[in-house]
């Protein structure tokens, strides 16, 4: 059986990665499993989706332990324990890693005994295609999917975003699928799983507590005020003073996290160590004042000031 898991940030279509995938495993003869695994707000959140493949009926279940292929297409969930990208890898494992870094340079850094491989976000440079190019390498990289069940997979589960789009998909996938042939079949079907001294999940148990208070205080007592979740953003919501009203109730009262405060001359301020990107004031803004902006580019504007 093979057993593969993508890992990347809410928004960079690793759902989608996961679907076109098992889609095309499915149209080359296997049984298929695929599922992605993510909270309610997932926008910039780490998320995983998986999947498995057999020619035989597949009866495991849940999350795979074990993966014979890693996709981890945003490189700095590498280093966040908390995104488990590297969980249950072992020395026959493959990881591909979607950087424009040397794959030696990863290998050093992550100190890994398995294989791995990168993939160039030049391959995947056109927006909304990145679950395409990671689901083309790693149907490459199994060596059991030929290019016109790739393409037919890719026309199924993208169709509803229309021709565009599937275009764009379709010639960013064929070239990370070229762009892997040197390592076509490098990925191994793994063994059978015993259900003998299967390993628990790590379940957290949480005792109940009274609610007190309905609305999110990120700053109030007992919370996670120390975890920046501002870390997973891939937009950023910028307010322009000039447009804004100053209306001072409805992006602070609209944002998930409580992370808009209101300063004494009632203008909007935005946490941005905890603002995870989810754009609910974007959206609710009646005079248009915010705006998305990308924040690998607003972090490197702050870098060079």
């Amino acid at each position: 059986m093979y057993r593969i898991r993508f890992h990347g940030r809410g928004g960079q279509g690793m759902k989608t990665a996961s679907r076109i995938l098992g889609t095309a495993l499915f149209l080359s003869g296997f049984e298929v499993q695929d599922a992605p695994r993510y909270g309610a707000e997932r926008r910039g959140a780490p998320i995983f989706a998986y999947v498995r493949a057999d020619r035989a009926p597949i009866n495991e279940r849940g999350i795979i332990s074990n993966p014979d292929l890693i996709i981890a297409a945003d490189h700095s969930l590498l280093g966040m324990p908390g995104a488990g990208v590297l969980a249950g890898a072992g020395p026959e494992t493959v990881l591909l890693v979607a950087t424009d870094e040397a794959a030696a340079l990863w290998q050093e850094r992550l100190n890994l005994a398995g294989p791995l491989l990168t993939l160039s976000p030049l391959v995947e440079s056109q927006k909304h295609t990145l679950g395409a190019a990671c689901a083309a390498a790693a149907a490459r990289l199994l060596g059991r999917v030929e290019l016109p069940a790739l393409v037919e997979a890719v026309r199924q589960e993208l169709a509803p975003l229309g021709r565009t789009a599937v275009e764009a998909s379709l010639a960013v996938a064929s070239r990370a699928y070229e762009a892997m042939g040197a390592q076509h079949g490098m990925v191994r079907e793994g063994g059978v799983v015993p259900a003998e001294n299967y390993p628990k999940p790590n379940w957290i148990e949480l005792g109940f507590e009274d609610a007190t208070i309905s609305a999110p205080a990120i700053h109030a007592a007992a919370t996670t005020e120390k975890l920046q979740t501002g870390l997973w953003r891939t937009e950023r919501p910028v307010i322009d003073q000039g447009r804004c009203n100053r209306c001072w109730w409805i992006c602070s009262t609209f944002c998930p996290e409580g992370a808009i405060a209101v300063d004494e001359e009632r203008r909007p301020r935005i946490d941005y160590e905890h603002c995870k990107g989810c754009m609910v004031c974007l959206v609710q803004c009646p005079t248009h004042a915010i705006e998305a902006r990308p924040e690998t580019a607003e972090t490197a504007k702050e870098g060079a000031q």
